[in-house]
């Protein structure tokens, strides 16, 4: 009998060794992956900002401050494709936020059925994997003629605002913030809606009990104690407003210059990358890169004042 239990502890002992052995062997290998990951955004900046190392020292923060874009003349400045890329991504979250969010709303607290909530949960994760150059094409094909009567009466009836001084007559601001806020769109919902779901029941039941209404519960329960999990959503929204490509080029006009108008053509800095990097060469090359470190520190900076913000919310 004594034998019998020696070996189930010995063989108990040996279970616990091998699962220290592959729970630290685990660990590790999340670490290194981590590690990776930082690593290769490092080595790409790295090597962003030596191949724009010329431009930095030939324009330094002129390039930031500056309108000009002639490769003929090597006269380089990025101030209207910044412009471009803020404003359109801003346009893009004022609209997709308040619809995604509500969306998230909707589909976590059933509202519908299970069957056919479970499709519409499909139906906007779907939206995602539509490629770009399909909501471009569309964007040029149907969203531009459906907003050219809205432009033409926002330029007639508030003209003498800034922001629609100007008739829409084709690709510019509107429609491409346009079509970026749907793509954004089911990053917001779906990501929202997981941080509404993982909430712990507890929440609603004891918001009910103390005889709160059901709305009452979402916007004074559920939302703020999902503020984190939403604010993430959004940043990752923005990053990909951000950094869009194929369909901002399509819709925006790719015109450099700063107008005021968001019915005007524009562009942005991923949009100035894929019209020219193709056929830049020189100092033109280099100036294109520096472009591409701007919309690296932009993505950064968004990021830190993200986090910032969810840590002081969270203190409160």
């Amino acid at each position: 009998m004594n034998s019998v239990t020696r070996d189930s502890q010995k063989a108990l002992q040996s279970q616990s060794r091998l699962r220290r052995v592959l729970d630290g062997g685990f660990i590790r290998l999340t670490q290194v992956f981590a590690l990776a990951v930082a690593g290769i955004l490092i080595w790409m900046t790295v090597q962003v900002a030596i191949q724009a190392s010329p431009a930095i020292q030939e324009f330094g923060a002129n390039f930031i401050s500056s309108s000009s874009w002639n490769p003929v003349r090597d006269e380089y400045g990025a101030l209207p494709q910044i412009y471009g890329t803020v404003v359109s991504s801003l346009i893009a979250l004022l609209l997709a936020v308040p619809v995604g969010v509500g969306v998230a709303i909707f589909l976590s607290e059933d509202f519908l059925p299970p069957r056919i909530n479970a499709v519409l949960v499909l139906l906007v994760e779907l939206l995602a994997s539509i490629p770009s150059v399909v909501y471009g094409l569309w964007g040029i094909f149907v969203l531009i003629p459906l907003l050219k009567p809205v432009g033409g009466w926002l330029n007639e009836s508030a003209g003498w605002l800034p922001i629609f001084s100007t008739p829409l007559r084709g690709p510019g601001m509107l429609p491409a913030a346009v079509v970026l806020a749907v793509m954004v769109l089911p990053t917001i919902a779906a990501i929202s809606r997981d941080a509404l779901i993982s909430l712990p029941p507890d929440l609603r039941q004891a918001s009910y009990g103390l005889g709160a209404t059901r709305w009452e519960t979402i916007f004074q329960i559920l939302l703020p104690a999902a503020f984190s999990g939403i604010v993430g959503a959004i940043m990752l929204a923005l990053g990909r407003a951000l950094g869009e490509t194929m369909a901002v080029t399509m819709l925006i006009g790719n015109a450099n210059s700063i107008n005021l108008s968001i019915l005007a053509p524009s562009n942005t800095i991923a949009s100035l990358l894929a019209n020219q990097f193709a056929e830049a060469s020189g100092l033109q090359v280099s100036a294109l890169m520096y472009a591409a470190l701007i919309l690296f520190a932009l993505t950064l900076l968004i990021n830190i004042l993200a986090q910032l913000l969810i840590q002081r919310v969270q203190r409160i």
